[in-house]
């Protein structure tokens, strides 16, 4: 080796071991926020699994999670490699969560379309929708099926009447058309069908007959039993309050959404809204302090007790059941777990004289969440709600002394500016932390968001949430309608400006999906920029650019395919979707959000040119772009001669004939194993075709017909 050689050899090292010195002494000074980062490892733990290609052995996660143990006792004297080992277990526990609550969920799953089944079973969760009633029934009895193939539960949509007269722990008997969780629209969209695994939801489908309700109340378990209270409180608000009032109320109140008109959702989330009829830690923490400042207050009017008793206490204890009664009552969702533990512990440290910590308690029920139902990191709700306050309690904990000192020195004016400028700086930095994630899940941005929630945000607090406290309490008496009536107010001024904001000019900006790639990344800057304190905090830029810059060069897929064969996309050269046909609404609707396009551009007609890359006759079309042809195949007769032609065939019919010109081929066949096909083609020559079954892989939940899939090599991305 030359002297030169060894002298760079030797600077390299030093440069490294001078950025691991740096970093050491990085690390010291953030002792307190390390652990922090555990729930974040944790997370990625759980999104290691559900990553994963293949379904990995039963005894690799404990094997690992049983090795980081032995490496932290066998390292506890040393700072850095507690920290390692530390790490590696949060990471391995965090994967086995996730392996064991896959394995723990597994029940069957109905394989194929049944028509006109008769079922029998208890229902365990009833929900009001605009247009009928959609029941889950738990343990069903499906005849044409036996005992072993029976799912635990299947999800039945009923508008052949009777469905409002049913309520949870009701056994019931109907016919009913049932199928398989419907599958992904396209490769690497909302996977349904794993979302349908962990609630254990074997099936879907919709009634034929009237139900017949065989036995009422054959069942009252809890869950039951919270379940139909939910109901009736549901039915008396809608009682009193009719309409889309109603309807919000009791979205408000016992988390069912189900009867909102979908004119009225539209309107909340292109104002930036939609957040308000979301059960999460707006209300949550709004009930407890309502809650506790009003029993507080009424306990010290009471000289006896004020003076003898620690009231504070008292109505800590007081607010904190009634958190949990309000977490039990409306579903337990997951931003409604987040904010009761938070909630729940800051109530916990008041009753034992102790501060909390708040980054400290969002770490701590992120880890709980995680833990408990891992799958929930996939979710919009866990990504949003925790994004929104982990943002919140970085920018507050920066600004607190500021804010605390221009409070106490101000009169009533200055309390109201600060005020209206904390409503302010609170939506604008919650929509910059789930701007992303809502980008990601549903590709739309409410422009004029903060102006809809500096109005709507004061209105829920100050007069619709006491006014709905006041309804619960009201209601063993029968006089709940006094309080309604007020709260409905409240709740018609916040949907006129819902409606007034949506009706602006430019008020929602669609954006098409963002890869996977980029949000990781913009998740970890932004954890990088508000767990740490320090002024290294700074280096979290750097991976929410680059996730930003992978969202710009994103490469999206020129063709599409359903599931069926009977709809398809093509890309113009500007991006926006051709689509063949608007009969499968919801495949559609899916295909043009991933791409931020309002409209299709129209499909040509039979033997006819739109634009400068689809031409079609009576049997198919053939699509050219990028120095490609796609044959997109619709009668038999067209296969030999787009076969010898095309660089790609997708064909709608089987290729029972030898089809070996084009590189790929996916006939009828595929789709029907794989589900929906995604085509990228690219300029050397190249292309990749993947389908939804190659995103998912082969997983505990992949449907028995995608495993059936010839191994063949489809290129990649």
């Amino acid at each position: 080796m030359s002297e030169r050689a060894r002298d760079d050899r030797q600077s390299g090292r030093r440069s490294v071991a001078a950025f691991v010195g740096a970093l050491n002494l990085r690390l010291a000074d953030e002792q307190e926020r390390r652990v922090l980062w555990l729930p974040v490892l944790l997370g990625i733990g759980v999104a290691a699994y559900f990553a994963l290609p293949v379904e990995p052995p039963v005894w690799a996660a404990p094997s690992g999670l049983g090795l980081g143990v032995l490496l932290l006792w066998l390292g506890w004297r040393s700072t850095g490699w507690v920290i390692v080992a530390s790490a590696f277990v949060a990471l391995t526990l965090g994967f086995s969560a996730a392996q064991w609550r896959a394995r723990s969920v597994a029940a069957p799953v109905i394989e194929k379309r049944m028509g006109a089944v008769l079922l029998e079973g208890v229902v365990s969760s009833v929900e009001r929708r605009t247009k009928g009633t959609r029941i889950v029934v738990s343990e069903p009895e499906i005849a044409r099926l036996t005992r072993p193939k029976w799912p635990a539960s299947v999800r039945i949509t009923v508008r052949t009447g009777g469905g409002e007269s049913i309520t949870a722990g009701d056994r019931i008997r109907l016919r009913a058309v049932l199928m398989p969780p419907p599958d992904a629209s396209l490769p690497g969209g909302f996977d349904f069908v794993r979302y349908a695994w962990f609630k254990g939801i074997g099936g879907v489908g919709y009634a034929v007959s009237r139900p017949e309700i065989v036995m009422r109340g054959a069942r009252n378990g809890f869950g039951h039993t919270i379940e139909a209270l939910r109901q009736d409180i549901t039915s008396r608000i809608l009682e009193a309050l009719e309409g889309r009032r109603g309807a919000v109320a009791a979205a408000l109140m016992t988390g069912e959404r189900g009867a909102i008109p979908e004119t009225v959702l539209q309107a909340m989330r292109d104002a930036g809204l939609a957040h308000l009829l979301a059960i999460s830690g707006l209300h949550i923490g709004l009930l407890a302090a309502i809650l506790f400042f009003v029993i507080r207050a009424l306990l010290a009017l009471i000289e006896p007790i004020a003076l003898r008793h620690p009231v504070k206490k008292w109505a800590a204890a007081a607010a904190l059941l009634g958190a949990l009664a309000y977490l039990i009552l409306t579903g337990s969702t997951v931003p409604t777990q987040r904010a009761f533990l938070m909630t729940g512990l800051v109530l916990v440290a008041v009753m034992l004289d102790r501060r909390a910590l708040s980054m400290g308690l969002v770490a701590w029920a992120a880890a709980a969440v995680l833990l408990i139902t891992p799958e929930s990191l996939l979710g919009p709700s866990f990504q949003m709600s925790f994004a929104a306050v982990v943002a919140l309690i970085a920018v507050y904990e920066i600004a607190r002394g500021s804010f605390g000192g221009w409070r106490s020195d101000g009169g009533m004016t200055r309390r109201m500016t600060l005020y209206v400028a904390g409503v302010a700086l609170t939506t604008v930095v919650a929509s910059t932390a789930t701007g992303p994630f809502a980008a990601y899940h549903f590709g739309r941005f409410a422009v004029y968001g903060l102006a809809a929630n500096l109005i709507a945000v004061p209105i829920m607090a100050m007069w619709i949430m006491p006014f709905a406290i006041a309804a619960f309490a009201l209601m063993p008496l029968g006089l709940e309608g006094l309080a309604l009536a007020p709260m409905g107010w409240g709740i018609e001024a916040v949907l006129r400006v819902a409606e007034t904001v949506a009706a602006w000019p430019g008020a929602v900006k669609l954006l098409p999906s963002m890869p996977d790639a980029s949000i990781a990344a913009i998740a970890l800057g932004g954890l990088w920029l508000c767990l740490w304190s320090g002024h290294w905090r700074i280096w979290g830029i750097g991976p929410v650019l680059a996730g930003l810059v992978f969202y710009a060069a994103a490469d999206r897929p020129d063709v599409l395919v359903g599931p069926r064969g009977e709809t398809f996309a093509v890309a113009e050269a500007d991006g926006r979707l051709r689509i063949s046909r608007q009969r499968e609404s919801h495949l559609t609707g899916e295909w043009l959000e991933s791409r931020g396009q309002e409209a299709p551009l129209p499909w040509p007609t039979q033997n006819s040119r739109m634009g400068e890359r689809l031409v079609c006759d009576d049997f198919g079309c053939l699509y050219r772009a990028k120095g490609h042809t796609v044959a997109l195949v619709r009668q038999v007769d067209a296969v030999g001669e787009d076969c010898a032609v095309a660089d790609i065939v997708i064909s709608a019919v089987p290729l029972r004939q030898h089809c070996n010109g084009p590189a790929y081929t996916v006939d009828r066949f595929d789709l029907w194993r794989e589900g929906a096909h995604a085509v990228w083609l690219h300029k050397d020559g190249t292309a990749c075709v993947r389908s939804v079954a190659d995103e998912r892989g082969l997983r505990p939940w992949s449907p028995s017909k995608s495993r059936l899939r010839p191994m063949r090599k489809k290129g990649s991305r």
